[in-house]
């Protein structure tokens, strides 16, 4: 493509060479370059691309991007240099252009918040498909294109990558994009220029506030509403405190929703909630809840928790919107199961297990009052924390689990470049302030065996932090690890020695 039609909708100065130029892709990652493409000098936390200058023209790099006028200097004539105010800015229009503008082409839903992203997202693709539409996804779990699925590195990827797999999904005929939009995400610019159908938010709670993430609270929230200058109607939980910050000077049409009926009787909302219970069917957790408004009617989801109910509201009513019937919305909302977000392990003995994601203090806290809503015999958590990463959050999750369960059983997760034992020390600092009751056990099967073992009728055994990961990170290796093929694995070692 030429360098003109790629940069016609933002602002820019040519300050070498020509913009009649063939364009064979965009790069930003030095490593990446090859002959006839375009190097685009991004600036983050890491790294600097301007650094790399030299290294790209060797390589026989056509078009250069840069914000710094003096780093010119070093590129030699035939090179054509542009100059941007901002480099991700300049890159997410012109990866736009570069795919001939995908996102125009499907129907796009962003979904923001602290908690609940990925479950909305999953919610609202799953009733869609249910209906037969065919539908991408991108988020925390990676991208989904039909059957293939894509890790991502980012919940929300860079610009380039994003408008990649929006071109991807067309050609394999999607007509719909469900997405999570991180705060970081929109704080680095990865979806300027994309005007979204429909905008979510779910929830804010203090998270990613840290030197490479956001200085505090009030920046986190203005990265977050963000969105609702970028869409063009917005769906928001009028139960969270935040929402009218969230929607300061907002451009979109809103649209609300809420389980407080009740007390908002004066208000216009488009969704509400007037009665919730959980519902436990043969240790198969979930929701029956009523709704009225724009849909009306008896609702179940196999998720457990109040927060289920939350997310259901924002997936059901955005479905509404786009214009699935009532019925086929309730049909495909009981259908819905999301990998790592307490998901169901069918095991048939007697006691319901768990798999979730939660690894901080605040989804950690929900996900345990949701459990013990359903007033479980015991309530056991089996988890560890990451390596290389906050101590704080290590002392909050011992806290939590140490309160609210009956046990915790200490093991590994991810440890990274630390030991076990020193993350499970920091761990044990927060359940002794509990006075909490744990066991160590470092190896994550024996630990998950230890506690089907040990487990009772009306027991439930939740196992926490790796959620839809399938791996074990430690010592900078990656080991194959899915916490369901455990499972199997252990109930098919303790029935065959039953059997002998």
């Amino acid at each position: 493509m030429k360098l003109e039609q790629i940069c016609a909708n933002f602002s820019y100065q040519c300050i070498k060479g020509s913009m009649d130029v063939e364009v064979q892709d965009i790069i930003y990652d030095s490593r990446k370059i090859k002959k006839g493409v375009m190097f685009v000098c991004l600036t983050g936390a890491v790294t600097d691309g301007h650094k790399y200058i030299s290294e790209v023209v060797k390589k026989g790099v056509s078009v250069i991007v840069l914000e710094r006028e003096k780093e010119a200097l070093q590129v030699p004539d035939g090179i054509t240099v542009l100059k941007v105010s901002s480099a991700r800015k300049a890159l997410a229009f012109m990866s736009a252009a570069f795919f001939h503008y995908p996102a125009r082409k499907l129907v796009t839903v962003g979904v923001t918040g602290t908690n609940g992203k990925t479950t909305t997202t999953h919610i609202i693709k799953g009733i869609l498909e249910s209906v037969g539409k065919k539908v991408g996804l991108i988020g925390t779990n990676g991208a989904m294109i039909g059957e293939q699925k894509i890790p991502l590195k980012n919940t929300t990827p860079e610009s380039y990558e994003l408008h990649r797999l929006f071109a991807a999904m067309i050609e394999d005929g999607c007509q719909y994009v469900i997405m999570e939009v991180s705060s970081q995400g929109l704080k680095m610019d990865r979806t300027v220029g994309i005007i979204f159908d429909y905008g979510i938010f779910t929830n804010l709670s203090p998270d990613h506030i840290g030197p490479n993430e956001h200085a505090n609270f009030a920046e986190y929230l203005e990265c977050k509403s963000i969105l609702f200058r970028q869409c063009k109607c917005g769906i928001v939980n009028m139960d969270d405190p935040n929402y009218d910050k969230i929607l300061q000077n907002h451009t979109c049409h809103v649209k609300t929703f809420t389980t407080n009926s009740v007390e908002k009787t004066d208000r216009n909302i488009d969704l509400m909630v007037s009665y919730i219970e959980p519902i436990n069917e043969n240790g198969k957790l979930g929701m029956h809840f009523y709704i009225n408004g724009l849909i009306s009617g008896d609702m179940r989801i196999y998720i457990p928790g109040k927060f289920s109910v939350y997310n259901a509201l924002a997936a059901m009513l955005t479905c509404h919107l786009i214009g699935i019937s009532d019925i086929e919305i309730q049909k495909g909302l009981e259908k819905i199961q999301v990998k790592g977000r307490l998901e169901f392990l069918p095991i048939s003995r007697g006691y319901t297990m768990l798999i979730d994601y939660a690894h901080n203090r605040k989804s950690t806290e929900n996900v345990l009052s949701a459990l013990l809503e359903y007033h479980p015999n015991h309530l056991i958590c089996v988890y560890g924390c990451g390596g290389n990463r906050s101590k704080l959050r290590r002392f909050d999750m011992g806290e939590i689990t140490g309160r609210m369960a009956d046990l915790c059983v200490l093991t590994c997760d991810n440890p990274r470049n630390e030991e076990i034992s020193d993350i499970n020390a920091d761990i044990k600092v927060g359940i002794k302030k509990s006075k909490g009751n744990y066991v160590e056990i470092d190896d994550r099967k024996k630990a998950i065996e230890w506690s089907i073992l040990k487990a009772k009728q009306g027991d439930i055994i939740l196992l926490l932090g790796k959620g839809h990961e399938d791996y074990q990170e430690v010592k900078g290796v990656k080991f194959h690890f899915d916490e369901r093929e455990v499972v199997r694995e252990i109930l098919r070692d303790i029935d065959e020695k039953i059997s002998m």
